[in-house]
This record gives structure tokens, sequence and C-alpha cells, in this order.
């Protein structure tokens, strides 16, 4: 089996058609699988977050050792 590189990408689909919110990153056409997620319910950015910030696979975040950046650290875009 091929190596496979993942990304996601969001979009509409119609009928048998799936029209993306953002070009794909690829220059040239090659071949691609894909696992088509279907929302149920219209889920804002800011419910998603919440149920991340809530979600227990990121406890470890809370860990004062996980806190290694500053304001300083990285350059301002």
């Amino acid at each position: 089996m091929a190596a496979m590189k993942a990304i996601e990408v969001s979009g509409i689909l119609e009928g048998n058609q799936l029209r993306f919110d953002e070009p794909l990153p690829f220059a040239r056409p090659q071949r691609a699988r894909a696992i088509i997620l279907l929302i149920e319910d219209d889920i804002t950015e800011q419910e998603w977050l919440y149920v991340a910030s809530q979600n227990s696979a990121f406890d470890f975040l809370k860990d004062f050792g996980e806190d290694i950046y500053t304001v300083d650290d990285g350059k301002p875009f």
C-alpha cells in the first residue's frame, strides 16, 4: 500500500459533487481517497471550542509543565 498524507478540508456536499470552502493545496491532479463525515447539526466554532475545552483528552494541557511558552516567544504576524 502506498504512503498516504491526510488533510482536512470542509465544504458543501451537493448531490454527487463536493464543493470545498477553500482551494486544495495541490498544483497537479493526483489520486485521492475520501472519507466524508456529514455534520448532522450546524455547530458553531464557539460550540466546538467549548466542547474541546471540556474534553478530558486535553487535561494534560493544564499541567504547568506544558506551559513552556511566553508572549515573547515566536514572531508576531
